[in-house]
C-alpha cells in the first residue's frame, strides 16, 4: 500500500490521559499526519471518547452525531473514527450510529493506529512519535493504564481495567521526545500515580525510581505529579518528594472525594479513613506545598451532618485549589443501584462547597499581590492585543486558574513556551493579572 499525507480532524473529549491516547495514535500516523481544523477538509475523523459520566457520554455522542452530518455529503466520505471510553464501556454502536466506520477500544490501545491504516488505505511509518495537540508549554506523560481500585461510584476499572504500567526505559525515551520539541512542563498522569509500578512484580520500578530518571533530563523545567492517591503518600516518598528539588514542583492533586469515614467506607475508597492525616503528612514534609484536591457531594446517603463534617474539613485545610462535583449514579457501578439524594440537594451542597472555595482561593492570592514571580506563557489572549494567558508553578492546566501577563510594548516580546518573570498586579478569586518585569 503506498504511503500518502492524511488529513486528520479530531476531537479529544475527557482527561489529559485520553489526550496522550489520541497524540499516540496520530503520532503512529508519523509525518504522513497533517492536522486540519474542519472535519469537511480531512481523510480521517477521530473523536476519542469520554464514558465515565452520562454528561460525558451525552457530550460524545452529540460529537460523534456532528461530525458524522458534516460530513455526510462529501465524496470521497473522510474516514469516522471513534475510540475511548464510549466504545469500551458501550461496544460498537452500529445500529445506532451507522455513520461510524471504525470502532476503536480502549482495550486494545496497541492496535489503533493499525486499524485506521488499513481503513486509509496507508502504511504505518517504522518510526514515530506521539504528536502533541497541548500548548507548546506543557505535554503530559501517562505512566499507567486502567486502576485495580474498586470504588463503587467509578465506572473506570470497567473501561479501562485493571492497572498496568508503562515500562520506565520507554517513558524515559517519550520525556526526551517531548522535551527535545522545547516543551518545559511534564506532566505526570495515571489513573493512581502513587501505585505506578505495583503491578509488575519489581521493586525497581515504581513512582520515585521515575523521577529520579527524569529530574535530570536537558530542558526540563518544571515536572509536576498528578492523581497522588493518599496511600502511596507514606513518610518515606514524603521525605523524598521534599529532598528531590527543582525541577519538580512542590504540587499535590490528591482526589480526597470526601471528608466523612462512614461516607468514604460506602464509597470504598482505599482509605476510608481520616483524610487529615494525609494533608498534615505532607504539610509535615513540605509546609509549602500547594493542595489540590476533588470532592464528590450528594453521595448516597450523605446527611447534612457528613455535609458538615466535609464543609468542616475544607474551610479548615484550605486547600489551594478544589474541584467539587455533585454525585452523578451510573449505570453499572454499586452506588448506581443506591437510593439517590435529589438533584436539587446535591446541586445546593456543591454551590455551598465552590463558594467557600472562592474565598479561601481569593484569600491565598491577594497575598501574593506585589511579588515576583516567574510565568510559564500559554497562548495570546481574546481580550486585547498584547495580553497572554499563562500559569506560575501553582496552577495546573486545564484544572486550575490561570495567570494574565502582560508587557510594556517596547518589552520583551512574548510568545507561548516562555518563561518569563513579572510581578503579581491583581487577583480574581481564582486568576492572576500580572505585568512583565521591564
Amino acid at each position: 500500500m503506498p504511503t500518502k499525507k492524511i488529513k486528520v480532524f479530531t476531537i479529544s473529549l475527557g482527561c489529559p490521559k485520553n489526550r496522550v491516547d489520541t497524540e499516540r495514535m496520530l503520532g503512529a500516523l508519523g509525518d504522513n499526519m497533517v492536522p486540519t481544523d474542519t472535519p469537511e477538509s480531512a481523510n480521517l475523523v477521530l473523536i476519542n471518547t469520554c464514558g465515565f459520566i452520562q454528561p460525558a457520554v451525552e457530550e460524545s455522542v452529540q460529537s460523534i452525531l456532528e461530525a458524522a452530518d458534516a460530513i455526510a455529503d462529501i465524496s470521497p466520505k473522510p474516514i469516522l473514527a471513534v475510540a475511548g471510553c464510549l466504545v469500551s464501556r458501550y461496544g460498537k454502536l452500529d445500529e445506532e450510529m451507522p455513520e461510524v466506520d471504525l470502532w476503536l477500544s480502549t482495550f486494545d490501545l496497541d492496535t489503533w493506529p493499525k486499524l485506521a491504516a488499513e481503513a486509509l488505505k496507508t502504511k504505518l511509518p517504522e518510526q514515530h512519535q506521539r504528536a502533541l495537540s497541548t500548548s507548546p508549554s506543557f505535554a503530559y506523560l501517562k505512566v499507567s493504564e486502567g486502576c485495580s481500585h474498586s470504588c463503587n461510584f467509578c465506572t473506570i476499572p470497567s473501561i479501562r481495567g485493571p492497572q498496568v504500567s508503562f515500562d520506565p526505559a520507554g517513558l524515559v525515551t517519550e520525556a526526551k521526545q517531548i522535551l527535545a520539541q522545547g516543551v518545559p512542563e511534564i506532566i505526570i498522569v495515571g489513573q493512581d500515580s502513587t501505585a505506578y509500578g505495583a503491578d509488575l512484580n519489581n521493586p525497581d520500578i515504581n513512582l520515585r525510581n521515575l523521577i529520579e530518571q527524569l529530574l535530570p533530563l536537558e530542558g526540563l523545567e518544571w515536572l509536576r505529579l498528578m492523581y497522588l492517591y493518599p496511600a502511596g503518600l507514606t513518610d518515606s516518598m514524603l521525605d523524598f518528594l521534599a529532598k528531590a528539588g527543582k525541577p519538580l514542583l512542590p504540587y499535590f492533586d490528591v482526589p480526597i472525594q470526601h471528608a466523612h469515614p462512614e461516607i468514604l467506607t460506602a464509597m470504598g475508597r482505599p482509605f476510608a479513613r481520616d483524610p487529615r492525616k494525609v494533608i498534615d503528612r505532607i504539610r509535615k514534609h513540605i509546609p509549602d506545598a500547594i493542595l489540590r484536591t476533588s470532592i464528590i457531594v450528594g453521595y448516597p446517603g450523605e446527611t447534612d451532618e457528613h455535609f458538615k463534617t466535609l464543609l468542616d474539613f475544607v474551610k479548615e485545610t484550605k486547600f489551594h485549589h478544589l474541584g467539587v462535583f455533585a454525585y452523578q449514579a451510573e449505570e453499572g457501578t454499586p452506588a448506581g443501584d443506591m437510593d439517590q439524594l435529589p438533584e436539587e440537594l446535591r446541586e445546593e451542597r456543591r454551590r455551598i462547597l465552590m463558594e467557600v472555595q472562592a474565598d479561601i482561593s481569593r484569600e491565598f492570592l491577594v497575598e501574593m499581590v506585589g511579588e515576583k514571580i516567574q510565568v510559564l506563557v500559554e497562548a495570546p489572549s481574546d481580550e486585547w492585543p498584547g495580553l497572554f494567558t499563562g500559569r506560575v508553578w501553582f496552577q495546573a492546566p486545564e484544572v486550575d486558574g490561570i495567570t494574565y501577563i502582560s508587557a510594556p510594548e517596547d518589552g520583551i516580546k512574548l510568545a507561548p513556551g516562555m518563561m518569563v518573570e513579572a510581578e503579581i498586579d491583581n487577583v480574581t478569586d481564582y486568576d492572576l493579572v500580572t505585568l512583565v518585569m521591564p
